[in-house]
């Protein structure tokens, strides 16, 4: 969607927190100096929650700024929590008790808008902003709203708005800056979106040069635009044009290339760049390059998965002598993961009662519960279940955060693991009851659902509690074609028919094939999707189908439908059946549904009791 300043509109859904419908668009023209009539103002808020700021009779509605510090701040706590609709509701009652707030206040409300996604309202923020009774806009509050567009990918959009700030028709007369041009271009980075950035760079790099060289900031953004499209080589290339240019690295820049060098798995070229920081910080003006956590975290990281005990112990060492370098949370934590990569779990074990002593009098040291995890995967890996199970306790009163549902039923997995690899089978059978009470189900691509499955080997199919399934009747390395329902069989249904005329089909099938006016099947019709009578049934179904094509195997096939919970999938051919279109390459010859594959299977044990558990719930109920 292009952004132009006169008569184009850009289209936005209104916020959720709007007591009446917002305006269905928002002219641009509030963007850039015109003559044209201003759109007309935003509808407010109305609060669920009243909180109490200062009187507006004690002060007057223009107020100091320094009396909107705490407002300020407020939104910034917010915009951390992502509590993006709270501080719409908190603005709307700072205005009606303060009047017209300062455009410092409104641009926080504009980065909460970018840092939550929601490039929607943060373009509705601006329009309010821009307006004649409004706070007015900034260069700030531009370079928020360029860095927003690039993170939602409307680059045109965020190019043409610099056009217009370049030809000085933009609202607020902002000129051209380094703060303009580097948030679309960290967007731009960060996305990988290289081709773009060197666009930006291109046509706008004058603007962030210093004394006429480039600044150090564009080769940053751009190895670290390297390193996300997965070139960290071409990263290691912009430090050869950083000294062209006669530049010195910073920190950032020395920083950035050792993670190149870790991603390009040259740990040799690493530690040059390290020496190279090291012997510039012996310089009195170069003190700035010194190497600080993240240098010492990046290299952990690399010779930890190089499991280069040596190389990580050497670091540790040396990161621990420097008195002016706090060891933080995230160090810990990487600190521990080089050293249980590297097999050395008694000096893993060393340093997390180190982090944990230290985090009795600093809370802000306490691990986090994947912390925890990870030493659990390691010591269900030796089998020593005591240690997972004192783990485990202790993750619920020594760690920070939340302890998510998949976070706890990985640790009854390590726990069923510890005791299997512990040779007792029985209270690894006895964990796997629990979990199967617990949790009801098991990914069979889990650590879990793999012990699952090597205890049901020990115990046989006989005795099994996971009611495994076969397919005495096919080959998994069958085509899926000598299994499938003819497309004809299927009965595929028009898409312009309505729900009432077929809605008794759907009691009999919860999945359809829909097949459009040319018979190509154009998406599937789902039993649960059917909740309006009269709406054509082509606006209901699932669209584009799921496909394969004939000569794809059973086994595939199987795979893909437990994996995506699909209830059908549509077997294609490829060929010009129509004799010319090249739309018509590929046709739709079959479907093979779930209740299809089940009838297939047999169970492997001719007892079903209540304990009989399936491995996934994704086999039974997809």
């Amino acid at each position: 969607m292009l952004m132009v300043p006169q008569n184009l509109t850009i289209h936005a859904a209104a916020p959720v927190i709007l007591l009446s419908p917002a305006p269905s668009s928002i002219p641009l023209t509030v963007l850039f100096c015109s003559t044209a009539t201003p759109p007309g103002h935003l509808r407010k808020h109305l609060p669920n929650k009243r909180r109490k700021w200062p009187d507006p009779r004690r002060q007057s509605p223009s107020s100091d700024p320094l009396n909107l510090k705490s407002l300020t701040s407020r939104v910034v706590k917010l915009t951390r929590r992502r509590q993006l609709a709270q501080i719409f509701e908190e603005i709307e009652i700072a205005k009606k008790q303060n009047g017209k707030l300062n455009v410092i206040v409104m641009n926080a409300v504009m980065h909460a808008c970018v840092h939550c996604r929601d490039i929607e309202s943060a373009l509705r923020v601006f329009d309010e902003m821009s307006k004649p009774e409004g706070c007015g806009v900034d260069d700030v509050t531009y370079a928020t709203l360029l860095k927003g567009l690039g993170d939602a990918r409307r680059i045109n959009e965020a190019f043409q708005l610099l056009e217009f700030v370049e030809q000085g028709t933009a609202v607020g007369n902002p000129q051209l800056s380094a703060v303009l041009i580097s948030g679309l271009l960290n967007a731009l980075t960060e996305s990988g979106d290289l081709l773009r950035a060197n666009g930006l760079l291109a046509r706008y790099g004058h603007a962030i040069q210093e004394g006429g060289n480039p600044s150090i900031l564009i080769f940053n953004l751009l190895m670290k635009g390297y390193i996300t499209s997965g070139n960290p080589q071409g990263a290691l290339g912009v430090h050869g044009d950083i000294l062209r240019h006669g530049l010195n690295p910073d920190r950032l820049s020395y920083n950035t290339l050792i993670f190149a060098c870790i991603k390009n798995e040259n740990l040799d070229m690493a530690m040059q760049f390290f020496e190279q920081m090291k012997e510039k910080a012996q310089k009195n003006d170069q003190c700035d390059v010194s190497p600080d956590l993240v240098t010492y975290t990046t290299l952990l990281q690399g010779f930890g998965r190089a499991k280069d005990i040596f190389s990580v112990e050497k670091i540790l060492t040396e990161m621990k002598s420097c008195s002016k370098m706090r060891i933080d949370r995230v160090a810990y934590t990487a600190i521990i993961d080089a050293l249980l990569n590297c097999g050395s779990t008694k000096g893993a074990l060393c340093v997390f009662g180190e982090l944990i002593k230290k985090a009795k009098v600093n809370p802000v040291l306490r691990p986090k519960p994947h912390l925890f995890l990870s030493m659990m995967r390691a010591f269900a890996d030796r089998g020593d279940y005591d240690m997972v199970s004192r783990f485990r306790k202790r993750m619920w009163f020594d760690s920070a955060g939340t302890i998510t549902s998949p976070m706890q039923a990985e640790s009854d997995h390590l726990l069923m693991e510890a005791a299997l690899n512990q040779g007792q089978v029985e209270l690894a059978l006895k964990k796997l009851k629990k979990v199967m009470r617990k949790w009801r189900e098991i990914s069979w691509t889990s650590r879990g659902g793999m012990v699952a499955l090597r205890l049901e080997a020990i115990t046989g199919f006989k005795t099994s509690m996971l009611s495994p399934r076969v397919l005495p009747q096919v080959s998994l390395k069958d085509t899926i074609e000598q299994i499938m329902l003819p497309f004809d069989k299927a009965s595929p249904l028009q898409a312009t028919l309505q729900l009432k005329q077929v809605v008794m089909r759907l009691f009999k099938d919860s999945a359809v094939p829909i097949v459009d006016e040319q018979g190509g099947c154009v998406g599937i019709l789902h039993r649960e999707d059917c909740n309006m009578l009269d709406a054509p049934i082509g606006t209901l179904m699932r669209s584009p189908p799921p496909f394969v094509t004939s000569s794809t195997s059973v086994g595939s096939v199987i795979d893909l439908m437990l994996e995506k919970r699909y209830k059908m999938v549509v077997i294609v051919k490829y060929g010009d059946f129509n004799g010319t279109s090249s739309s018509s390459s590929l046709r739709a010859v079959g479907v093979f549904t779930f209740e299809e594959m089940y009838k297939l299977t047999e169970t492997s044990s001719e007892v079903v009791t209540d304990e009989q558990f399936c491995l996934s719930e994704s086999n039974t109920n997809i």
